[in-house]
């Protein structure tokens, strides 16, 4: 799917990622839901919409989304193309894209969902897109990792993390074979991870690819000072194209009903596309 090439011409686009939280039409009981969960009112999406119209990103990588009807009422379709994962999963990942920019869906990185086939829960897969302006083109791949491996070190056997090391793994493939082919790439979404340079996990990526983690050594208002775990990594020539001192973080803290919205905030970075 794709949208109209615009002009020729140097320009700077703003690229987030955004945690939408259990974004989906089904209501509270519904067997899909776990229990713990409260389906949306129509204010939640109203107010969302609000927020990502504020947001007013160029490229925004989601997560938890529960097909493109819900998509839709946060990211006007009229501004946004919305492309969503295909994964057999009620938490989807998806890009929303401005026009006119141009979209190219490539294959999911499904290996991602490394429980296999037969498994009763599936994890999320990867949304691999390539954006284009008509001059430079920006590889994208959002991920949603497996949850509860927060920071532990590489000896931890227990809960996720053995999930988790396993999808890193998959995604230093897809990282090399993106530094093989030398096209400029972002890796953004969810990692579960307080990601920092001093991670083992981060520490492996960057021994076969020199990645630029532009939230490196910041921590988030969204979550009382502690580091990041939405991420946006910048790859290949990409990592020239980051305009200084960009990243943001937009917060919920003026709105008086912060249920309803997210737990996540919106983290963005400026790119400088030749």
């Amino acid at each position: 799917m794709c949208g109209e090439a615009f002009p020729v011409q140097a320009r700077d686009i703003k690229l987030s990622t955004w945690n939408l939280d259990w974004l989906s039409l089904k209501q509270t009981g519904d067997p899909a839901l776990p229990d713990d969960v409260h389906g949306r009112k129509p204010n939640d999406f109203i107010r969302l919409h609000h927020y990502a119209t504020h947001l007013n990103a160029d490229i925004i990588a989601f997560q938890e989304v529960d097909g493109p009807e819900p998509a839709a009422r946060v990211f006007d379709p009229q501004t946004y193309q919305i492309i969503i994962s295909q994964a057999p999963v009620i938490q989807r990942v998806g890009l929303a894209v401005k026009r006119p920019l141009k979209v190219t869906v490539n294959e999911e990185l499904s290996a991602l969902d490394v429980v296999g086939p037969d498994a009763s829960h599936h994890l999320r897969t990867g949304l691999d897109v390539t954006v284009s302006d008509g001059t430079s083109h920006l590889r994208i791949l959002v991920v949603h990792l497996k949850t509860g491996c927060w920071d532990q070190p590489l000896t931890q056997r227990k809960h996720s993390c053995p999930t988790l090391y396993q999808q890193f793994q998959i995604l230093e493939d897809w990282i090399a074979e993106r530094q093989d082919e030398g096209e400029p790439y972002a890796v953004l979404g969810d990692f579960n991870r307080r990601l920092t340079l001093h991670d083992p996990l981060m520490q492996q990526i960057e021994h076969d690819a020199p990645v630029l983690l532009t939230t490196a050594g910041k921590a988030s208002p969204c979550w009382s000072g502690e580091y990041f775990i939405d991420h946006i990594m910048l790859g290949n020539e990409a990592r020239s194209w980051l305009i200084p001192d960009s990243l943001r973080v937009m917060t919920y803290r003026n709105d008086t009903l912060p249920d309803g919205l997210s737990d996540h905030c919106p983290v963005s970075v400026r790119l400088h596309l030749p």
